[in-house]
């Protein structure tokens, strides 16, 4: 029969690795190909931009922006969520790029064989 020590500590160890776990997925930013905290910051202020350029009918009808104001928002709103997603997409990019070049094994590594990079 097991005695009480030994029920626990299966459980204590269980515990700890999915602390680990969560904590390894924190640090990951978003998991295995996701995209990374500042790439999904700079979707949602894009998306937001992309809300405000919508809503200028509505600010317009309420008597609070002129159809001056109104057009100039409106391309300045558009060139922000343009320059906000394609950063966003940039960022992904890249963050994709690093994890895959850091998977690889023996990459940045020097090693017994000859690797041209002036540090062997």
């Amino acid at each position: 029969m097991n005695t009480p020590d030994e029920r626990r500590a299966p459980v204590a160890v269980s515990l700890t690795s999915a602390a680990e776990a969560a904590n390894d997925h924190h640090h990951n930013h978003g998991g295995e190909g996701g995209p990374p905290r500042r790439s999904k910051v700079a979707a949602t202020l894009a998306v937001l931009a992309c809300a405000a350029c919508c809503a200028l009918p509505v600010l317009i009808g309420a008597g609070l922006l002129t159809g001056a104001g109104a057009a100039l928002a409106e391309q300045t709103l558009l060139a922000v969520a343009g320059l906000l997603l394609a950063g966003a997409g940039g960022m992904w990019w890249l963050h994709r790029r690093k994890s895959a070049r850091a998977a690889q094994p023996g990459v940045g590594t020097c090693g017994s064989s000859v690797c041209g990079c002036g540090g062997c």
